[in-house]
């Protein structure tokens, strides 16, 4: 699995100290409220994992399955596969993301919140890769800027596999390209 890296781009360190600083971050801005972590399942799960233990004040979590790739490529068609498992009616929330890449998912996820009736949606994403960008999406907390290369680890697979990787590296071509 590691010989399939081409190279490490953060390291499982610099995830923790960035995730540090989010979780003062967000506790700040949150202070006396109740926050709703949203995961976005599968990817976001080590991420929000390593965050929500640096969040210093109370908050919930919930999980919904969205899904728009297949390999390499986002398809543009964003399915729901999982729902929220509560109401967030009046519920300031934050959407937790491994990825933001084209922002077409998350767009769709941010206008399903608010219909829901969340009162706020704000996004935290471990990743932003601003390059491949088609909508106009900007995630509120950004753990890191990336280029446009195809990533994996810390929740990022390909093909459901590297998950499990303690750090985000970039996956060699002849991995993925037939």
């Amino acid at each position: 699995m590691n010989n399939d890296i081409k190279e490490i781009l953060i390291t499982e360190d610099e995830i923790i100290n960035r995730c540090k600083e989010l979780g003062k971050e967000i506790t700040k801005d949150y202070q006396g409220k109740t926050p709703i972590l949203i995961g976005l399942l599968k990817g976001s799960v080590p991420f929000l994992a390593e965050l929500m233990k640096r969040i210093e004040i109370n908050m919930e979590i919930d999980f919904m399955d969205v899904s728009s790739y297949s390999g390499t490529e986002s398809t543009g068609d964003v399915r729901i596969d999982k729902d929220l498992s509560n109401s967030i009616v009046g519920d300031d929330v934050i959407v937790v993301e491994d990825i933001v890449d084209t922002g077409k998912t998350l767009q769709k996820v941010v206008g399903l919140l608010y219909s829901k009736g969340a009162n706020s949606v704000r996004i935290v994403s471990l990743l932003d890769k601003p390059e491949r960008r088609i909508v106009d999406l900007k995630a509120d907390y950004i753990g890191f800027t990336i280029p446009d290369a195809f990533v994996v680890g810390f929740g990022l697979d390909f093909n459901q596999k590297y998950r499990n990787l303690p750090y985000v590296g970039i996956l060699k071509e002849d991995c993925y390209k037939e």
